[in-house]
This record gives structure tokens, C-alpha cells and sequence, in this order.
């Protein structure tokens, strides 16, 4: 009678039977390092030239310093994280949904691709994502912010301002404190942008007249007031009774300002004929005399030119030129003393 033989007879008595490997095997990391580590099939690099920003990206300004400060970085060591971007098929090209600074901080460091993350977001999801990117990690100013909020309101179809919170998981109440600096004057939303007033000093301004914003603005700006300063403040231009014009609100500030900072405003380092002198000289180009003119207007706290701020004070000029008596307008008064510097001044400044 005829034994059976078995494959493991065949391969030696009580040997072990064999392993089986598959493709896959061949090409999997057995390294202790690769234990609990998987590879992500939507991680590229892609070429900088084959990616667009979103053009309804919530953020609209870039710090530039910071922006400088990103692109050494990336000269150094690259980009350490990548961004995030979806595929547009209709355009054949990648749309950034995070990480626009670091794409244009790429490409000023003269790269040519950046690691990128590629996620399938539908269009209605896609405000929020950017939204939860720099509004949950404070990385987009107030403004900005706040145009952003407006504009997810819309795009869920005009939902309630504590469905808009919740689904970017904000307060209801950091909702408003930001929906307020929408309510602010054009040139202190600005301000905002810029770094140049932060958030919580802004707020102090909000119930306040255009003009009292403005003039309590530059004082901020000028003396470098707390955002406790400046509440305390507009609390109390709140309660006074003045002319609300830039120089009424500017005389009753001045008076206020005592009370709360312990001292009024600094007296000019020079007086307006001597500004307007030091304006003339410096239309001629000369380095010195633009540095003396920049020093006395550091001095004399002068703010920032601001074009509806011109506005409004040639406004409140023409105000007070209109009730001007003619004696004022005789040689020797000090009101024409100041009017011909000013003459002066303006004809070499507009020739």
C-alpha cells in the first residue's frame, strides 16, 4: 500500500510552511521608524506656476515685515509645512485654500514647487475652511475678519449671526466685537489693517462720531494709549458737550486727556508758520531739509497723511474763513500772518 505524500512531507519532515508575500509587501517599510506611520496618497509637490489664489480668499493684507521674515525662512530650510490647495478640473490648475503666504513667499525665494496637501472642498464648505484657518488662529485682522463673517453669513443663505458663530466656533460675543470695526471710519478700518491700531484699542471708537473717532484715533496712534486709555476716554467724550467738528472734538480731547493720561498734549516743538516754512524748504528735494521736516513732524505728533482726514480739515478751514472778520485779514494780525505762510506754502507745494 502506497503512502500519501503532503506538501509538508514534501518539503521536509515537520517543516514550517512557507510565507506568503504579496506585491504590496515588497514595497512596505518594515523599519522600526515606519511603525504607526502611513503615507498620504494627496501629498504632492507641485510647481508654483500651476497654482492660483482663491480670489475669495477672507484675507486681503500681507505684513510685510512678517512676509520678509518668511521668505529668509523658506531660503534656509524651505517650507516646512504645506500648504493646502484643491484641484479646479474646468481651469486645470490648483486653487490655494491655505497657505497663500507661504506660496508667495515661495516664489519671492525663487522656487520653483512647494509641498502641497490637495483636498476635494465643495464650494460652500470652502469659506469656512479658510475662515477656521485664520479667524480661529487670530492670523487675519479685525476688518478682514469681519468681511469674511459677512460673507459666510451670505453664503449660508442668510443664516442667524449665532449659526455663522457656531459653525467657525466663535463666541457669540467675539462675533460682534468684530462685526463693530465694520462700523468704524474708513481710514481707522485701515489703520486696523496696517498693524497700526490693534483691535482692542479700536474698540473704543465704535458709538463715537466720525469726528471723535478720528481725533481720539490719532491721539492713540500718537501717544501710544492702552486700550484701557482709550476707553476711559471715549467714555467720558461720550458724556461732554462740545462742537462735534475736528477742532471742537480736538479742543475737548486735549482738555480730557488730562484726566485720564495725567497731562494734556505735549505743546508743538514748532508753531504752524514755522511747520509751513520747514514744508517749503523741503518741496526743494534736499535730504537735510526733508529730515528736519520729518523730525518736526514727529514732534509735533502729526498723524499719517490721510485724504479724507485733508478733507474734512480744509472743510473745517473753509468753516471758520467763512466767519473770519475783515479786520483779521489786514497786515499785521496774526490771522494774516498765518493764512499768507499758508499761501505761500500751497503755491509751492502746487507749482
Amino acid at each position: 500500500m502506497s503512502s500519501t505524500t503532503t506538501p509538508a512531507s514534501r518539503s521536509g519532515q515537520g517543516g514550517a510552511q512557507r510565507r506568503r508575500f504579496t506585491v504590496d509587501s515588497l514595497f512596505t517599510d518594515t523599519r522600526p521608524r515606519a511603525t504607526g506611520v502611513a503615507d498620504l496618497t494627496t501629498a504632492k509637490e507641485i510647481r508654483l506656476d500651476r497654482i492660483v489664489p482663491d480670489p475669495t480668499q477672507p484675507r486681503r493684507t500681507f505684513d510685510e515685515n512678517r512676509m520678509r521674515e518668511l521668505v529668509t525662512s523658506i531660503e534656509a530650510e524651505g517650507v516646512l509645512q504645506p500648504i493646502v490647495v484643491r484641484y479646479d478640473e474646468a481651469d486645470d490648475i490648483y486653487v490655494i485654500v491655505h497657505g497663500e503666504r507661504r506660496w508667495r513667499a515661495s516664489r519671492e525665494a525663487h522656487l520653483t514647487a512647494i509641498p502641497a496637501i490637495v483636498r476635494e472642498v465643495s464650494g460652500e464648505r470652502l469659506l469656512v475652511h479658510q475662515l477656521m484657518e485664520n479667524i480661529v488662529r487670530e492670523d487675519l485682522n479685525a476688518v478682514d475678519r469681519a468681511a469674511a463673517l459677512r460673507a459666510l453669513k451670505t453664503q449660508m443663505d442668510d443664516a442667524g449671526w449665532e449659526d455663522v458663530a457656531a459653525a467657525v466656533g466663535l463666541k457669540r460675543s467675539r462675533l460682534f466685537q468684530l462685526l463693530g470695526t465694520e462700523k468704524l471710519h474708513e481710514s481707522i478700518q485701515e489703520d486696523i489693517r496696517s498693524g497700526r491700531l490693534s483691535e482692542k484699542q479700536s474698540r473704543a471708537l465704535q458709538g463715537l462720531s466720525p469726528n471723535a473717532q478720528l481725533a481720539l484715533r490719532d491721539a492713540i496712534v500718537a501717544d501710544g494709549l492702552t486700550a484701557l486709555q482709550a476707553t476711559q476716554l471715549a467714555r467720558l467724550i461720550k458724556a461732554a458737550s462740545f462742537e462735534d467738528t475736528p477742532a471742537g472734538v480736538a479742543l475737548k480731547l486735549d482738555e480730557l486727556r488730562k484726566s485720564v493720561t495725567g497731562k494734556a498734549q505735549s505743546a508743538p516743538e514748532i508753531d504752524a508758520i514755522g511747520l509751513l516754512d520747514l514744508i517749503r524748504k523741503a518741496t526743494s528735494g534736499n535730504a537735510a531739509d526733508r529730515a528736519e521736516l520729518a523730525a518736526a513732524a514727529q514732534a509735533d505728533l502729526a498723524a499719517p497723511f490721510d485724504q479724507e482726514r485733508l478733507a474734512e480739515q480744509v472743510h473745517g478751514l473753509a468753516r471758520t474763513l467763512s466767519r473770519i472778520p475783515v479786520t483779521q485779514l489786514k497786515p499785521g494780525t496774526a490771522s494774516f500772518g498765518h493764512l499768507r505762510a499758508l499761501q505761500r506754502t500751497l503755491d509751492t507745494l502746487l507749482d
